[in-house]
């Protein structure tokens, strides 16, 4: 039998013992995540040695996903934040210092926690969830005062909890308005001076009003679960008469006012810092024995019962002032610290930037969501609908009632491209006076935004619309029909959210940064020397991406860069025509060369003149990969990232990612690896030969729908050089050693058959030929299989070069395998013709002349297999 079932079996063990050597390797391990690699198939691992394109996410595959906000634009003012940037660049200073000398801090010097637990927090690191992304913030006023002594590394680990992440310090200038506009929120409707609509004071609030309540946030307390609080309207006679009301609500406003506008630091790094109400979680029946000063949430259908109430003092009386709206804080009292759930680090960084400037997201239920003003005083908004984040939209919206107006509101947050196209035309407004200040805000914030781009930031634009109540009631009977709908129900339900975002007032932008994870532009470095092309599919902001891909060594300065946005499709076909003239004079002798000999161009360092020829990189965004799929233009887009050495796909969606990567599988029969963190890059590793999932920040969807799990992109450059040109070499090897040594033995009896006249007659026991794969030569292929190196780990990764053995199959192909055959032919004629000369003409019988024959021959097979292995 050539290829006997045995073949089979040991090709399942070898695999399976190559996959616990894969989970046994201490470099694959991250001490951080504790997390090592997870091999979720275990039937191709020596495709891991053959890679030739990897497609790869940005945000959370080359940067850390641990969202950090920078700088912001109100009203086409920006605010650079130059303290938060010191603070980054010393946190990053922290940073570097060992683990041990943390714990060593915490064993040590117990004395210097008493005297500064900042010190112990911005010293800790975060320890991200495999699921629950939450994050532990602080409730301000009087914090609980920790045991002298007593370690904060005990308290659980939570995701995005890291002092870089949550810690914001405020920018002076912006901090003195969100003064200004929190006392304007604050007013009476009838003691507010009048504003116009497009006044950077109420832009300000409702900027951050935005970043507080567009969101999925969900929170809870440390002791407390998160539940909505329903107090039916109390019946209680008011014991206090209206004036004794204002009277004590002026007498602690002005307390509060005075320590909010107090010149020390610790005040202008937080608003109301000891200024902070109570957030009880109470039943019904507890409403009654409520002291004065106890918060309490009043749900009685409407808008204005939806606020905060000050206990029993304050009430359903019409003769109440809009202050009721209010509730005023509550001195003396330790709030429990907030937990916050957040789908993404990025709802994350706004909300703690939010609360930075004491804009404080204290609850959240389906109904009702309460922020936390500057001052104290908390609004309780009734939260009407929701329009989730999608990758089509591009946006997320919330509408929700404002407490104190009665106005229904609609705030958007969502990228740049898609937002600045919903705003309303300045055109459109009658007054000129408005009219220019709208194009001038809309041109400074684009001004911006291209700014944060270079910087690498990622850009989220805040834009909000009034809608009357007959527009909203009229809206959501569309809505409902559409949620009814059997037939094309996606279509209706984006049609109605359409209708919903359009017309929007700009509030401003935000910048987040998202740091490079370490040892990225060293693995992307030796992957490109191995051989392999990387493309990076993201849905960012092309100048944001850009910047990335310079600063992970993905794009050269001396690259010629080509980009690609345009949606026509007649553009895009010229643009591709004359990329595809210029490279062709450079590129077209190496492309010859690949065509000819089989093997990938030269590298840069290979020949003089390819050192003189410039690199290309090609950048592209998703209206023009939507117009190469329609137009029919894969073949020259192809051809162009034939000559390309990084290809760079900015703004795409999932199905575009998914696209992208058969398109390349199946045209160019390439072996292809995918790699990402998010539910959204799920599609991308599917379509993959190999998918490989990050555990990271974004949940499991990636790492449940991948064939392999790691924790850092670091990891990349063992996995494939090291691992992948082990398994894929041990195994080829192995399988030509099973062809070899199954010929060779064979063909002992064929031989024999011209001396028994093909009577199909043997000269070996047939036990002894049983055994010869059961138990002769079973063994030591799979260890060599298993353990086998033919180059150390050292040399891979010092010399990525020798991967492309694995590319080019070198150790498995039709040369070796005929090579193999006609040394397994040649052996077992000296095998049988040494014996068969030696007992010539003597009186022997079959079997003793079968015995030394079958000796030499499984001598000669086994020395065979000494001589293969590389390791001893």
């Amino acid at each position: 039998v050539l290829i006997p079932i045995s073949l089979y079996v040991s090709i399942e063990l070898v695999k399976l013992g190559q996959v616990f050597f894969l989970h046994s390797d201490l470099d694959l391990y991250d001490e951080e995540t504790d997390l090592s690699i997870q091999c979720r198939a275990l039937n191709i691992t020596e495709d891991l040695g053959q890679i030739q394109y990897i497609f790869s996410d940005k945000t959370g595959t080359l940067t850390e996903n641990k969202m950090v906000f920078r700088r912001c634009t109100i009203m086409g003012s920006e605010y650079c934040h130059q303290e938060n940037a010191k603070r980054l660049e010393t946190q990053k200073e922290l940073d570097s210092d060992s683990e041990e000398w943390t714990q060593y801090q915490c064993l040590s010097f117990p004395a210097r926690w008493a005297q500064g637990p900042a010190m112990m927090r911005s010293q800790r690191g975060a320890h991200p969830l495999r699921r629950s992304q939450s994050v532990r913030v602080p409730m301000q006023g009087h914090s609980r005062q920790r045991s002298v002594g007593r370690c904060e590394s005990s308290q659980p680990p939570v995701a995005f909890s890291s002092s870089v992440e949550k810690d914001v310090t405020p920018d002076k200038n912006l901090l003195t308005k969100v003064r200004d506009s929190a006392l304007w929120l604050e007013t009476s409707s009838d003691a507010r001076p009048a504003k116009p609509s497009h006044s950077t004071t109420s832009s300000i609030a409702d900027f951050f009003l935005a970043l507080t309540i567009c969101n999925s946030v969900m929170v809870s307390t440390t002791t407390e679960p998160r539940r909505r609080v329903t107090i039916p309207p109390s019946n209680k006679a008011l014991g206090t008469s209206l004036e004794k009301i204002q009277h004590l609500f002026q007498r602690l406003k002005l307390l509060s006012l005075s320590q909010s506008f107090s010149s020390t630091a610790p005040s202008d790094a937080d608003l109301g810092e000891s200024l902070e109400p109570n957030v009880p979680t109470m039943d019904s029946d507890e409403k009654d024995d409520t002291s004065v000063g106890s918060g309490e949430c009043s749900t009685d259908g409407g808008y204005r019962s939806s606020i905060w109430e000050q206990g029993d003092i304050l009430g359903s009386d019409s003769g109440a002032s809009l202050e009721e709206g209010l509730e005023t804080p509550v001195l003396g009292l330790a709030g429990p610290e907030l937990c916050y759930e957040a789908e993404s680090p990025d709802e994350a960084a706004l909300v703690h930037a939010a609360h930075a400037y004491s804009f404080t997201l204290v609850s959240r239920t389906p109904e009702q969501v309460t922020v936390r003003l500057p001052q104290g005083t908390c609004l309780t908004f009734d939260l009407l609908f929701t329009l989730g984040f999608d990758s089509v939209r591009k946006r997320m919206s919330v509408v929700v009632r404002h407490p104190l107006t009665g106005e229904i509101i609609v705030y958007t947050k969502g990228a740049d491209s898609v937002i600045m196209d919903l705003l309303e035309d300045p055109a459109c407004v009658t007054d000129i006076n408005v009219e220019k200040k709208l194009k001038k805000i809309q041109a400074r914030t684009q001004k911006h935004l291209d700014l944060y781009a270079r910087d690498g930031l990622r850009t989220l634009c805040i834009a909000k619309k009034v809608v009357s109540e007959e527009d909203f009631q009229r809206w959501v009977s569309f809505r409902r029909e559409a949620e009814a709908a059997l037939d094309n129900r996606d279509e209706l339900l984006m049609e109605t959210a359409q209708h919903l975002e359009n017309q929007l007032t700009l509030l401003g932008a935000t910048g987040i940064e998202d740091r490079l994870q370490e040892g990225v532009p060293d693995t992307i470095a030796a992957l490109r020397e191995a051989g392999i092309q990387l493309w990076v599919l993201t849905g960012d902001k092309q100048e944001t991406a850009v910047n990335i891909a310079y600063s992970c060594r993905l794009l050269d300065q001396a690259d010629t860069v080509y980009s690609i946005n345009t949606e026509s499709q007649e553009t895009c076909e010229s643009i591709l025509n004359c990329a595809l003239e210029e490279v062709k004079q450079f590129h077209e002798p190496q492309k010859q060369d690949r065509k000819l000999f089989g093997f990938r161009p030269p590298s840069k360092t290979s020949s003089t003149t390819s050192a003189m020829v410039p690199e290309v990189g090609l950048v592209i965004d998703g209206k023009a990969l939507n117009a190469i799929f329609q137009g029919q233009l894969e073949k020259k887009f192809l051809e162009l990232t034939q000559y390309c050495r990084s290809v760079l796909c900015c703004r795409s969606t999932p199905l575009q990612k998914s696209m992208i990567v058969k398109l390349v599988r199946d045209k160019l029969s390439v072996m292809t690896l995918s790699i990402g963190d998010g539910a959204n890059d799920v599609s991308m590793i599917q379509a993959a030969d190999i998918g490989i999932g990050i555990a990271g920040q974004e949940g499991m969807q990636a790492v449940m729908s991948s064939d392999f799990a790691i924790s850092r992109f670091k990891h990349l450059k063992k996995l494939l050089l090291v691992h992948g040109h082990w398994c894929y070499s041990r195994l080829a090897r192995m399988v030509v050693y099973y062809f070899y040594k199954n010929v060779c033995y064979v063909n002992l009896l064929f031989w024999y058959q011209f001396f028994c006249g093909f009577s199909g007659s043997t000269m070996i026991d047939y036990w002894q030929m049983i055994f010869f794969n059961l138990f002769f030569t079973s063994l030591p292929p799979i260890i060599f299989g298993v353990l086998d190196k033919d180059v150390s780990a050292e040399t891979l990764l010092a010399l990525p070069e020798l991967y492309k053995s694995g590319q080019n199959s070198e150790c498995y192909n039709t040369m070796t395998f005929w090579i193999s055959m006609l040394d397994a032919f040649y052996q077992s004629l000296v095998c049988f013709f040494i014996p068969y000369l030696t007992y010539k003409d003597s009186d022997i019988d079959v079997f003793t002349f079968g015995t030394p024959v079958n000796t030499i021959s499984l001598i000669t097979i086994l020395l065979h297999q000494a001589m293969e292995m590389k390791t001893w």
